[in-house]
C-alpha cells in the first residue's frame, strides 16, 4: 500500500497522527502545497498571508523536509493549488490512501472537496483531529451542539473528566529503497510575491520557524530559565522575548502540538515546581481549544458580521479610520504603539490585541471583520479559530457574556506605567 501524507497545519514529525498512520504503509510520500490562494488579496483588501508569517512558514517547511529526510520520506513542495497536484501524485505513485489533519473551516473544506472531485473515488482520504489538547472523542459533551457558550463551563467540564492523550513518537525510518526522486524546491518570499525584510531589533518575537526551533523555545522557557514558574505574573507584558511563552506561532502551523507543551508542563511540575503559573499555561491551551470547538460548533458564523450571537450593530467602514488605526495615528498612543509593533514585526502581545480590537470595534465602531482580516494578514501566529473567535469576543458578537469595552488609557497606565513600550514604538518609527 502506498500512502500520501498531505501536510497542512500539522508541520511536525513528533505526535503527528496522520504521519504515524501513513507510515504503516509500504511506501510513504509527503506533500506540502504553498497554495497561491493564501497569498492573494482578500475581499477586505489585505494579502491573506503577509511576509512575516510567510517567512516563518518557509522556515517551518524547510525544517519539516529535513526531519522527514531522516525518516527516508521525501517532502514534495509545490507553489500550486492542491487540486492541481494531488490527483497527479496519486496516479503517478499508485496512492491508495491520503492522510491529513481534519479541518472544518470553509476555505479548507472547499479545497479538500476540489481535490476529491479530481481523484478516483476509490482513493481513501483519512482525516484526523490532531490540533486539540482535548480530543473531540474524549470531551464530556455528546455532540458539538452541546459545547457550552461560556468558556468556564467548557473548561470545568473538560478538566473534570477528560484526559490529555499521550504523545505519539516519531515514526521509524522507512526503507531507503522506497524513496522517490524529489527535485521540488521550497519557494522564497520573492517567489510568493512578498517583500524580503530585516527583523526589527525591537521585536518581542525574534524566533525562527520549525519543529526543532519550537522545542528549543520550550527548552529555554521551561528548563533553562524556568520562566514557566512565573508565567501568570508576566504574561501581560509588552516588551522582550520572555514575558510570555511565545508558543503560539508554532502551535498555529502545527510544528508543536498542544499535547507536546502540556506534557512538558507536567514534567516541569513534577521536577521543578507546580503553582498557579504552571497551571495558567495549561489554562491558555484550554482557551485555544475552546475557540476551536466554538468554530466547530458554529461553522461559518464566526466569519459573519453579526457573529455567533446574530447581533445587529451599526458597523461603519471608514477608510480614514482604517488608515489611522493601521498606521498608528489614532488619538490613543497605546493603540498606536501596538499597531506599529504589529506592522513592523508581525507580532503583538495578548494585552495589545485586546486593546486595539476593542478600540477598533467599540470606540470607532468599525466593521470588526476588517480588523480580523488585517490580523490574519500580519500575525505570525495567525490561527483561524483563535483569531476570528477572539475578534468576535472583543467586538460584542461572540462569547463574552459581559460584552466588555476596554478603557484604553487605564490599560496603558496599568500595563505600561512608565511608558517604555509606547516610547519604544512611537519614537523614531517610520512606516
Amino acid at each position: 500500500m502506498n500512502h500520501l501524507v498531505w501536510f497542512r497545519n500539522d508541520l511536525r514529525v513528533e505526535d503527528n497522527t496522520s504521519l504515524t498512520k501513513a507510515c504503516m504503509g509500504e511506501k510513504v510520500i509527503a506533500l506540502y502545497c504553498f497554495d497561491p490562494y493564501y497569498f492573494e488579496t482578500s475581499p477586505f483588501g489585505f494579502k491573506k498571508t503577509e511576509k512575516y508569517r510567510a517567512k516563518f512558514l518557509i522556515e517551518t517547511v524547510s525544517q519539516l523536509k529535513e526531519s522527514l529526510n531522516q525518516l527516508n520520506i521525501d517532502l514534495l513542495v509545490f507553489y500550486k493549488k492542491p487540486e492541481n497536484i494531488i490527483p497527479e501524485l496519486i496516479q503517478k505513485h499508485n496512492i491508495t490512501k491520503v492522510f491529513l489533519q481534519k479541518e472544518w473551516t470553509a476555505e479548507e473544506i472547499n479545497t479538500l472537496e476540489r481535490v476529491k472531485h479530481k481523484c478516483d473515488p476509490t482513493v481513501i482520504f483519512e482525516e484526523s483531529y490532531d490540533q486539540f489538547l482535548f480530543h473531540p472523542d474524549d470531551i464530556p459533551f455528546k455532540s458539538y451542539k452541546e459545547i457550552p457558550e461560556v468558556f468556564t463551563n467548557f473548561r470545568k467540564g473538560c478538566e473534570k473528566i477528560t484526559q490529555v492523550r499521550k504523545l505519539l513518537p516519531i515514526p521509524k525510518a522507512k526503507p531507503l529503497e522506497n524513496r522517490i526522486l524529489n527535485n521540488t524546491k521550497i519557494p522564497s518570499l520573492t517567489d510568493l510575491g512578498l517583500d524580503t525584510f530585516e527583523i526589527d531589533v525591537r521585536t518581542a518575537f525574534p524566533f525562527l520557524g520549525g519543529e526543532q526551533q519550537g522545542q528549543k523555545r520550550i527548552d529555554h522557557y521551561f528548563w533553562e530559565t524556568k520562566k514557566l514558574g512565573f508565567y501568570k505574573k508576566t504574561r501581560n507584558g509588552l516588551l522582550g522575548a520572555d514575558y510570555s511563552s511565545k508558543f503560539s506561532p508554532w502551535l498555529a502551523n502545527g510544528s508543536l502540538s498542544a499535547r507536546i507543551i502540556y506534557w512538558q508542563v507536567k514534567a516541569f511540575e513534577e521536577t521543578i515546581q507546580k503553582n498557579q503559573d504552571t497551571y495558567w499555561l495549561i489554562f491558555e491551551l484550554i482557551w485555544r481549544d475552546y475557540f476551536k470547538y466554538i468554530s466547530l460548533k458554529h461553522g461559518n458564523s464566526i466569519f459573519k458580521i453579526r457573529g455567533i450571537l446574530e447581533k445587529e450593530y451599526d458597523w461603519k467602514n471608514s477608510e480614514n479610520a482604517k488608515t489611522q488605526w493601521i498606521y498608528g495615528t489614532t488619538k490613543e498612543p497605546f493603540v498606536n504603539a501596538n499597531m506599529l509593533e504589529l506592522a513592523k514585526t508581525g507580532w503583538m502581545s495578548n494585552r495589545g490585541r485586546q486593546n486595539v480590537a476593542s478600540f477598533w470595534s467599540k470606540e470607532l465602531c468599525q466593521d470588526w471583520r476588517i480588523g480580523a482580516a488585517y490580523f490574519e494578514s500580519l500575525l505570525i501566529d495567525y490561527d483561524v479559530h483563535s483569531n476570528w473567535c477572539n475578534w468576535m469576543y472583543n467586538s460584542g458578537v461572540g462569547n463574552d457574556p459581559r460584552d466588555r469595552k476596554f478603557n484604553i488609557k487605564r490599560q496603558a497606565e496599568m500595563y505600561d506605567p512608565d511608558g517604555k513600550f509606547q516610547s519604544t514604538w512611537l519614537q523614531n518609527t517610520l512606516f
